[in-house]
Parts: C-alpha cells; structure tokens; sequence
C-alpha cells in the first residue's frame, strides 16, 4: 500500500489528524533536508512534503521563493531530489509528497520522472500548476507507478469543479485556505469548516487544509475541522533564521514538536 494512504487509514483506526510539513529541497542544503527529514519523522510528522526548487515559484509567497532560490543556489536539482528521497528512504519510511512545477516535470521528462520518482521512494506529487482536465497522461503514469496524484482545492472552487477535481485525486486533497499564494498569516480563515463540509459531500478522501497557518493554535483550531494541517512558511522561516547554524535540526524540531503536539491532541 501507498504510505500516504496507509498514514491516513492509521489516522482513521486512531481517531488522530495528521501533521503534514513542507521545507524547500536543498535549503539550506540537501544534506541538511535529509536530517530534517529524519528528525521529524521522530516527532510524528505525518507526511513530508518537499519542494523542489524552481526559478518561477508562482504559487509561492516571498519566504518559499526565497527558500527555492536557496534550494537552486546550494545546487538542488530535481535528479539530486530524487537521490536525497532515497538517502532518506535508508532510514525511514515517512511518507514524502514533492511540491513542483509542471515545467520541472516537463523538462526532465514525464514518464522518466514519475518512474524514477517511484524507484527513489516517493509516495505522491503535487503539482502546483498543471489542471486536472490535462492530467490524463500524468495520472496515467501516476497510478501505474502507485503514486498519489494530490489536487488542490481552492475558496473560489465552484461546486461543480470540486466535484471533478476530487475525482480524480488520490491519497488526500489538499484545500489551500485562502487566496493567494502561501505565507504566514495573523488568523486562519472563518471559511474552512463551510469548505470542508463542501469537499467532503463529493469525496471519501482525506482533506488536509494548508496555506497561511503558522502557529500551534492555528494548527489546533484547524485540525478540529480537517484531517490534517499543512505548514509549510512558518517552518521555512524558521529553516531561514537558523540556516547556517550548526543547532539549525534541533532548532526547527522545537517549533515543529509544538505543532505535532498541538494537532495530535485535537
């Protein structure tokens, strides 16, 4: 079975929510993604979600552009992606979702990226930018190589359109909060309870809610609704702040261990 959909079914039997982490590949380095990896395996992060760096970020809000400018900067490529998921993979078996842009894909090839994906150990992409409507061909090869193929949700979605997106994601979906790209924010929207309710009248699917939650008590207020949380800026920012220090693992790991505690006390 999948990781991802195995971690949600375990989330299910244990009535717990689940604590999704994004940092960007390579920031400050790959051999520093790869201890955070580990360390937040231990803390009970359920899945890892990794960017990969790219030069044109459009879903992203200034803290992930810079961390992908650093990620390119320490010299992360897609292929060196890839042989870190699977350095991990020696180590742990937390399931990983990479975060990229279609162009990535793209250039290094579809079918050679998805199958060397699968090989490495990952378990599910998301890919910011390309439509459900043009994703035959993509999720074609995604099943094939027992990937999951996450879809997001936005607050603008139209009912009709929700329908057909959740149809043909796998493993969760994933509802972006606000509008926008991401980034910390003071409050967590008012809508996601209404929303979650939308989404999960067309689909079975687990539903994790991310985009502008930073602190543990918006990660607790949230997981009352959702079935797991997604932060991603907060952590980044903190990855930033301590990027060249040597306790730089420990120092993430205090923040990230508040939010796994936070949300799997819910």
């Amino acid at each position: 079975m999948n990781r991802i959909v195995e971690r949600f079914e375990r989330l299910r039997r244990e009535g717990k929510r689940g604590l999704i982490v994004y940092i960007g590949a390579g920031d400050p380095s790959l051999a520093a993604t790869r201890q955070l990896a580990l360390a937040f395996d231990g803390l009970g992060v359920d899945v890892l979600e990794l960017g990969v760096p790219f030069s044109d970020p459009l879903a992203d809000g200034l803290v992930n552009q810079l961390a992908a400018q650093r990620g390119l900067e320490s010299g992360t490529t897609p292929a060196r992606v890839l042989e870190s998921v699977a350095a991990i993979r020696r180590e742990s078996q937390i399931p990983i979702v990479l975060y990229i842009y279609f162009n990535l894909l793209h250039k290094y090839g579809l079918e050679r990226f998805i199958a060397e994906a699968a090989r490495a150990g990952v378990d599910g992409l998301l890919v910011l930018d390309l439509p459900p409507e043009e994703g035959e061909a993509y999720e074609a090869l995604m099943r094939q190589a027992g990937l999951c193929n996450i879809y997001l949700v936005a607050p603008t979605t139209p009912e009709d359109r929700i329908e057909t997106i959740v149809k043909r994601g796998t493993g969760f979906i994933y509802y972006v909060s606000r509008e926008g790209v991401t980034g910390m924010q003071q409050q967590v929207a008012d809508t996601i309870g209404p929303m979650i309710a939308r989404i999960r009248a067309h689909t079975p699917l687990p539903i994790a809610v991310g985009f502008g939650i930073s602190t543990a008590e918006q990660a607790r207020a949230v997981a009352r609704s959702a079935d797991a949380v997604v932060v991603g800026s907060a952590v980044v920012n903190r990855i930033a702040e301590h990027g060249k220090n040597p306790d730089l693992v420990a120092e993430v790991s205090r923040f990230v261990g508040v939010l796994a505690r936070a949300v799997k006390t819910v």
